[in-house]
């Protein structure tokens, strides 16, 4: 877990900063600038704009993950891996904009009625989707070829400091709301065109179509493993747009305002799985390729553990203190509380399995998840066409949670029966029942103190009693206490150093 360790903390820290910017972005300056409908547009504008940019990719992504490591050799510029996927995704976008503009009026009647705004910035998802689709490419090959930073940083704090600019000329009248929707979508082009020139600057950007070397044979695997996989591409984009688009077309945009905001806002747990994720899944990848069963079984013991930890201690820390952290958003919010513990119920779960989503799609088995996939776009649909009129926000977090869960766990069984390996251990229900243990102490004693600073600390200095401490004293999870004591050693280290650095002077 060593590289895993080190980029993670990094890709971490770097995306916790961009959380930061993020929330003062949309969690403060949009609350402050801009009305919940302008919100719900803009969030509906940037997840239809998701949507095309997965549309369009044609499966490249895991194909990149899965084949890149058998054709890395800088000196012959990786056989043309880069130049072949790009060439696929080019042929996307030609295609998907071709259908968004066919079928205009068709999408715009969908939104007539709830979402009347949409229509007149319909246009405005094609910089969003475009820009994106060529960003995914270039990370994942960075990622494959273990370069990972660069991306985090372009994509989780440049982009995220543009938004802030903007949000900043819109407060000082400078530009319009109309100027702002148009430069938010154009400013998808900054991080990619930054990992365009990183790659440049690393001797990687190899654009020349006469450099692919692959043999008919690879790429007609290529070719069939994409295909595979882009329906669960698709899938996946379903079950973190479906609920944003269905919400704004049933019942309009300013619930999608809110329902987005606080999507957003469960992301922030969500971080340090996603920065050890983003380092494992083309270490899975390896294992494969030397056949190395004995290492993908540890390591996804390991980053199942670890993200066990993670996200259930952030979800109750969060839940005990959730009436103090919506208290500073307006009143309409509230109902936000709700959507936050659904969804978070389905991520948790999603975070634990995680891995099995990168053993599955890079085995030989592959071909199988296409069954998985299609049952989490056909529940999260059916769910969300029952649910959300009846329940609104709330019963979009409930489809895409219910969803997730049986997903998970049918693809972890699969994963089990086949290759023979799981993500459990015995100290992994010592962790679920400290987690339950504390919450329901934490509903116990949830009235103790009426103002709520003094709840909020009380709540915080529990959660560290019975939560963090008996992990950290009884090693429930040894990677996290071996990484968190080597961490405080190296500050102790430096601090150390520069004070007889001083002391020298």
């Amino acid at each position: 877990m060593g590289i895993v360790q080190k980029d993670a903390l990094r890709t971490t820290i770097i995306s916790y900063l961009g959380i930061l910017l993020g929330y003062f972005n949309k969690g403060i300056l949009f609350l402050i600038l801009l009305t919940t409908e302008q919100i719900g547009l803009i969030n509906l504008i940037v997840s239809v704009g998701m949507l095309f940019a997965q549309f369009s990719n044609l499966g490249t992504i895991y194909s990149t993950w899965k084949f890149l490591p058998f054709f890395k050799n800088k000196e012959k510029k990786h056989h043309g891996f880069l130049p072949l996927m790009l060439s696929i995704v080019l042929l996307g976008i030609v295609c998907c904009t071709i259908v968004t503009l066919i079928f205009r009026h068709e999408i715009e009647s969908l939104y007539l009625k709830q979402s009347k705004l949409f229509i007149q910035y319909y246009l405005w998802i094609l910089p969003i989707g475009i820009s994106y689709v060529l960003f995914l490419v270039i990370e994942i090959y960075l990622r494959s070829l273990f370069k990972n930073i660069i991306s985090v940083i372009s994509f989780e704090l440049i982009f995220r400091l543009s938004l802030t600019i903007l949000l900043f000329l819109v407060w000082t009248k400078i530009i319009s709301f109309d100027s702002f929707v148009v430069l938010h979508s154009l400013s998808y082009f900054i991080p990619t065109l930054i990992l365009f020139i990183y790659l440049s600057y690393l001797r990687e950007l190899n654009l020349s179509i006469s450099s692919i070397k692959i043999r008919s044979k690879f790429k007609k695997i290529i070719v069939q493993f994409s295909t595979f996989n882009y329906i669960n591409t698709l899938g996946i984009v379903f079950v973190s747009t479906l609920d944003v688009i269905m919400i704004a077309q049933i019942k309009g945009l300013a619930q999608t305002g809110i329902y987005s905001t606080i999507v957003f806002l469960t992301s922030a747990i969500l971080v340090p799985y996603k920065s050890i994720l983003r380092i494992t899944s083309p270490l899975v990848a390896t294992y494969w390729k030397r056949r190395e069963m004995g290492e993908m079984k540890e390591l996804y013991k390991k980053v199942s553990s670890v993200s066990l930890v993670i996200g259930l201690g952030a979800f109750v820390w969060v839940w005990l203190n959730i009436d103090f952290l919506f208290s500073f958003l307006s009143p309409e919010f509230k109902e936000g509380k709700w959507v936050f513990f659904f969804l978070m119920l389905g991520k948790l779960l999603d975070m634990y399995f995680g891995l099995n989503g990168s053993i599955f799609i890079t085995s030989i088995k592959y071909k199988y998840d296409i069954l998985f996939t299609l049952f989490l776009i056909i529940a999260v649909f059916l769910l969300n066409l029952v649910l959300i009129p009846k329940l609104g926000m709330v019963g979009a977090a409930i489809s895409t949670s219910l969803a997730l869960i049986v997903y998970n766990f049918g693809r972890m069984l699969f994963v089990w029966s086949v290759f023979k390996i799981h993500p459990f251990n015995r100290q992994q229900i010592k962790i679920i029942f400290l987690g339950l243990i504390t919450l329901f102490l934490g509903y116990l004693s949830s009235n103790y103190f009426e103002n709520k600073w003094l709840r909020s600390l009380f709540m915080s200095i529990e959660f560290g009693l019975f939560f963090v401490l008996p992990i950290y004293v009884f090693r429930l999870e040894p990677d996290i206490i071996n990484y968190v004591q080597k961490s405080g050693a190296f500050v102790k280290q430096k601090l150390h150093f520069k004070n007889d650095k001083k002391t020298t002077i």
